[in-house]
């Protein structure tokens, strides 16, 4: 519950209370989180996120690559 809470307020801190994600609101982010904690625990959640986080750098990483390579072939 503790997690949930500090979710909710990094959102609000962040003014992201009223923001629609895939048109769901605060409410149902708030439970999807809840299940996701509850089906990964406290401990795995970390883990998840950095993997998530290691994978969209190096999405980034790649699509930085492609634009470079965009420039270069175009000069």
């Amino acid at each position: 519950m503790r997690q949930i809470f500090l979710i909710y307020t990094i959102m609000t801190v962040l003014g992201m209370q009223g923001i629609l994600l895939f048109g769901l609101g605060m409410q149902e982010i708030l439970v999807i989180a809840l299940i996701v904690l509850l089906l990964f625990g406290g401990k795995k959640i970390p883990e998840l996120m950095k993997g998530l986080g290691k994978g969209v750098k190096s999405f980034k990483d790649g699509m930085k690559e492609v634009t470079d390579e965009g420039v270069k072939s175009e000069e």
